[in-house]
């Protein structure tokens, strides 16, 4: 996690304490599924004997596992040496009719200390799309041999991948996928270094998306590139109806800052977003007389690394 005088950010150093709207409540071994409107977490821990299609099991044995509408999967067994959420998929899958309420899905609620997030390793996440044909928000963490095939889904309106480098293959899924109904799309572009192969023409291709006209709100966040993406934001026309763009947690400098302040559109914002940023006072005063709201704490001062150059860095890389 990264810290500053403002306090932790909102990164992969705590399990989701909050998804769907619902508090998130854990489901303990062979007892009950937690009562109440709440979203239920279950994984392994590292010294589990159970896999997690069989702590599946056990959940779905209670009947009351039938009104879960929210459903947070921590490590699964082999998650913490970088072992593939496969079986975890192919175990949900299997359950779809057990779960006929579910409407949001939390694949990888995997902390730092567990695992670091660049070892998070995925797989096909696409059967899960049409196993689960009510689902409105799906957040996924890690994108090692990550896919999302070509989502086709009505009622999905928020979509989150958060990663330390997100792959080109990635984001073209998310730009050729078919959800009419999406409001939020949050991306964690990443570190090079750690598998961010976003390009401008990746991004550009994004942006081009028809699942972009219906957003409200654009998440581009732990960027590397953060400044020339914001370049290309800046000129093109404001990205469908948001109204709320984020681009905390990534490596954001005055170029990156001064592109923003000339776009035609950025007045017509409600909010933005650039925590965990290397923008200067005098860039971040000319940000905030062009924008709503803007939130820019997290001020950091780029490093010097003992190679001669001062480096400016994401918040999760590895």
């Amino acid at each position: 996690m990264a810290d500053t005088d403002d306090g932790p950010l909102p990164t992969s150093g705590e399990h989701v304490e909050e998804f769907f709207g619902l508090p998130v409540k854990e489901y303990e071994q062979d007892g009950a599924v937690p009562a109440g409107d709440v979203a239920v977490r279950i994984g392994c821990d590292w010294d589990d004997q159970e896999e997690f299609p069989d702590r599946l099991a056990d959940l779905l044995d209670d009947p009351a596992a039938a009104q879960i509408t929210a459903l947070v999967i921590g490590p699964w067994g082999g998650a913490f040496e970088g072992g593939s959420s496969e079986a975890t998929v192919e175990a949900l899958v299997a359950a779809r009719d057990r779960l006929p309420g579910l409407r949001a899905l939390f694949l990888g609620d995997i902390v730092q200390e567990e695992t670091e997030m660049s070892w998070i390793t995925q797989c096909d996440v696409s059967p899960l799309f049409g196993a689960f044909p009510l689902l409105e928000e799906f957040r996924v963490r890690g994108s090692q041999d990550l896919s999302l095939g070509r989502p086709s889904q009505d009622n999905l309106r928020l979509l989150t991948i958060e990663c330390g480098g997100l792959p080109a293959s990635v984001a073209r899924e998310v730009a050729a996928a078919r959800l009419p109904k999406l409001e939020r799309l949050e991306l964690w572009f990443g570190d090079d270094g750690y598998g961010n192969e976003v390009s401008d023409d990746v991004l550009i291709e994004l942006l081009d998306a028809p699942l972009i006209a219906g957003l409200t709100h654009l998440g581009l966040r732990n960027d590397q590139f953060a400044d020339e993406h914001a370049a290309v934001l800046a000129g093109r026309p404001r990205p469908g109806r948001v109204t709320t763009l984020d681009l905390s947690l990534g490596a954001l400098g005055d170029a990156g800052a001064d592109a923003l302040v000339g776009a035609a559109w950025i007045g017509e914002l409600d909010r933005l977003d650039i925590r965990h940023h290397f923008v200067s006072p005098e860039a971040v005063d000319r940000l905030r007389a062009k924008v709503r709201e803007l939130d820019a704490r997290h001020a950091l001062e780029p490093e010097d690394w003992g190679d001669g150059e001062l480096h400016r860095y994401v918040a999760v890389g590895e």
